[in-house]
């Protein structure tokens, strides 16, 4: 038991990290109705994911991938620069989501007026039925015509214009 706490638990710090990380980011998204603290709560569960990608990518005893001249190069072990090339895209992806996802609640908030989940779809209902209130007396309106124009429709029959009309 001792020797599995000194030697394999600091070893898995990094996934317990990631772990605890991920579980924040998603309890923050469902317990939460306020839209940022949504994105924060993306944003956390994406830095657990970039923190898990580059704790793959670690070797043990490994340098920078900068190459270096002399001894020191030729015994040097480098770690894989390609995770970390990955994550600074990501990174980069992220951070653009992330002002999008803002710029559109900024935008909610103007339609709607607030920025509670529930307050949302509590209006948008309540705008719901308004139109669709509106289209049940756009289309009674519409039968309404439909069936004067077909009193008045010309059934395609040419009329004299000397014959009485009958």
């Amino acid at each position: 038991m001792q020797m599995l706490l000194t030697e394999t638990m600091p070893g898995l710090f990094n996934y317990w990290i990631v772990i605890v990380l991920m579980m924040i980011g998603f309890y923050t998204v469902i317990a939460h109705d306020n839209l940022v603290k949504k994105i924060i709560g993306l944003n956390i569960f994406q830095t657990s994911v970039f923190i898990f990608y580059i704790s793959m990518g670690q070797i043990t005893g490994s340098t920078a991938p900068i190459l270096m001249h002399g001894a020191a190069g030729q015994q040097a072990v480098y770690a894989h620069p390609l995770p970390q090339v990955l994550i600074l895209t990501a990174i980069v992806v992220g951070l653009s989501t992330t002002a999008l996802a803002l710029a559109l609640v900024v935008r909610i908030h103007e339609a709607y007026g607030s920025i509670e989940e529930d307050d949302i779809l509590a209006a948008d209902y309540q705008r719901g039925t308004q139109e669709s209130q509106k289209e049940q007396e756009r289309m009674a309106r519409a039968r309404a015509a439909e069936r004067h124009a077909s009193r008045d429709a010309d059934d395609g029959r040419e009329q004299d214009e000397d014959a009485p009309d009958s």
